[in-house]
């Protein structure tokens, strides 16, 4: 029987439930289960492509094209799975599937109602989903971790709750359990750990019918026994259902806190669940991953010059991949976000100190990173910046719009042609470098992108991003954008120098560019972060970290091999993380 693990939240949003489910899935994979996770979202909106960043962070992008919730993403690289847009289940996604049965006539002139239709259509959702295998070999998961987004006791959320109240009937107890997250708050006038919030909390969520058999409780220091026994009191669990999920210097060892707490012991005989107790590599290899994360001496920075640098979560995918690569090549990362419209003149103008501030940020790096974005606020300050690493051979990465942004910064000081833009930001220009892709609807925004895995082939042997994924013939790798690079102009940039060695299928979308005699200058028309994997780092930014750090000559030459000191110890009798870099062609 499937093992349905529910985790919910309490006290506050953003509590750390997505990166608890993760770690939870991430342990049950360490010994042989096939996890799958599925995330629901109680907001009405469809899925979240339409989210302005500052809503919900970044819009996380799947194989098959789903733009889902930034969890799906952590979920991702924890269990190394690929999931699919129905593991983000919506309220939008909900009621527009009743309403559609309801309209063909399926519920035969019954009264639908929350109860039972609603509340039936998430249980069923739930039940197909879990099912569908994530791990790529075609075998049906054991465990399905599901998170409910949001906190206990809003409104929004009452229907999935009630589902799940019903559920755990329907699966029998042995097959269903329920952790909950909560907050213990630690005022600085006492520094005294306080349970209240909690203990309201749960009592809220049993009043609902749920009971939690896990209460993991996120603090700031760890858990005095007195206020676990406290709690253990109070919300009706034993002591050893209580625990905690202390703040720690990375998220890599969330995982093993809760293994150290006997986390898998107890789903195990509470779940009646076949527990390999053979030496658990995947985990030895996170503590090692962990362990290494704390001891990095050397620091390389990288300045992220986006328009949504106000709300770091805006860019997680982007921020992970730098830290998979960081880390791969035993670095600490430092990341300077940058506003981009603070490099622009008009700034310099209003507002003086912002500018040299920014300018001063940017030209101390040791890299610069263009990532995605959409409308026209801040791509001059982008070009600027463009400009100034091209000119001053500084390792760059332009991503999607970051690179559309670069060919026009090479069309307008190269080319002589200082009106060239994207039609997205001047449809009169004159030289349209970037243009819309005419098959995509303008009139509606949900859905509407080329969005999803698509494949690039190489168009040149030797060009820095073939050898950097393993002189592969091609890449699959996942796309989200409106807008294309100008096929009918691409004589002119080659001629120059600035070559597209990475093109679509059919030859007519240019996907990857790279320029002569420059260190490192790339650009990727799709998102690379999204694969990126913590023990397997996206090699366009892994690309960027080596040239940032002055080890790309080192690492091309050796052929595409870290030196020992860069990769983990091979203590746990699996492959090293060198030699998964070299094998990253295959992952893709």
């Amino acid at each position: 029987m499937m093992k349905y693990i529910l985790v919910t939240g309490g006290v506050i949003s953003g509590i750390g439930k997505g990166i608890i489910a993760s770690s939870v899935g991430t342990i049950l994979k360490s010994c042989g289960l096939h996890v799958t996770a599925i995330k629901i979202d109680p907001y009405i909106n469809i899925d979240a492509g339409t989210f302005s960043p500052y809503e919900h962070g970044e819009v996380f992008v799947l194989d098959d094209g789903g733009e889902v919730d930034l969890d799906l993403g952590n979920y991702e690289r924890f269990l190394d799975i690929r999931l699919t847009k129905d593991n983000n289940l919506t309220t939008g996604k909900i009621y527009q599937s009743v309403i559609n049965k309801e309209r063909r006539g399926d519920y035969l002139g019954k009264t639908v109602q929350v109860v039972p239709h609603i509340t039936d259509a998430i249980q069923e959702w739930v039940m197909k989903q879990a099912k569908v295998p994530v791990d790529g070999d075609e075998t049906e998961p054991q465990v399905c971790v599901i998170e409910l987004g949001g906190t206990v006791g809003d409104i929004e959320s009452m229907p999935f709750i009630e589902a799940f109240r019903q559920f755990q009937f329907k699966v029998k107890r042995e097959n269903f359990c329920n952790i909950h997250v909560s907050l213990i708050p630690q005022p600085s006038a006492t520094g005294e750990q306080k349970t209240k919030p909690t203990q309201n909390s749960v009592r809220e969520l049993r009043g609902l019918g749920l009971s939690p058999d896990l209460i993991m409780c996120r603090c700031t220091t760890a858990l005095e026994n007195s206020v676990k026994e406290k709690i253990s009191m109070f919300c009706h669990v034993e002591p050893q259902q209580v625990i905690c999920v202390h703040d720690v210097s990375s998220i890599y060892r969330v995982p093993l806190l809760l293994e150290d707490q006997g986390v898998v012991g107890y789903l195990s005989s509470r779940l009646n669940m076949p527990i390999e107790t053979k030496s658990r590599t995947m985990l030895t290899k996170w503590k090692e991953m962990s362990d290494r994360s704390d001891r990095l001496l050397e620091q390389c920075s990288i300045a992220l010059v986006g328009k949504y640098t106000k709300f770091s979560d805006s860019y997680a995918s982007v921020i992970k991949a730098l830290e998979h690569s960081a880390l791969a090549i035993s670095h600490r990362l430092e990341v300077k976000y940058i506003d981009s419209a603070s490099l622009e003149p008009t700034t310099l103008q209003e507002e003086p100190v912002k500018y040299h501030d920014a300018w001063q940020k940017l030209c101390s790096a040791d890299g610069v990173l263009v990532p995605g974005g959409f409308g026209v606020r801040g791509t001059e300050g982008k070009i600027h910046a463009i400009n100034w690493a091209r000119k001053q051979r500084k390792p760059f990465l332009g991503v999607c719009l970051g690179m559309q942004l670069a060919v026009c910064e090479y069309a307008r000081n190269v080319l002589g042609w200082p009106d060239a833009n994207s039609t997205e930001f001047d449809p009169e220009s004159k030289h349209p470098v970037v243009i819309d892709m005419p098959e995509h609807n303008p009139g509606q925004m949900g859905g509407t992108m080329r969005l999803g895995k698509r494949r690039t082939i190489f168009k040149t042997s030797n060009s820095i991003m073939r050898k950097l994924y393993g002189d592969a013939e091609y890449v699959e790798e996942r796309h989200r954008h409106r807008f294309e690079v100008n096929p009918e102009l691409k004589s002119h940039f080659e001629d120059k120098g600035f070559h597209f060695v990475g093109q679509d299928v059919e030859g007519e979308r240019m996907e990857i560019i790279e320029l002569d005699d420059h260190p490192y200058f790339v650009g990727v028309q799709y998102h690379p972060e999204f694969t990126s994997r913590p023990i397997k780092p996206s090699p366009p930014y892994l690309g960027l970290l080596l040239a940032a750090a002055g080890k790309l000559q080192g690492y091309l030459q050796k052929g595409c091999r870290l030196s020992p000191r860069d990769v983990y110890s091979d203590r746990s009798g699996s492959s090293t993380p060198d030699s998964e870099i070299s094998e990253i062609p295959t992952c893709y």
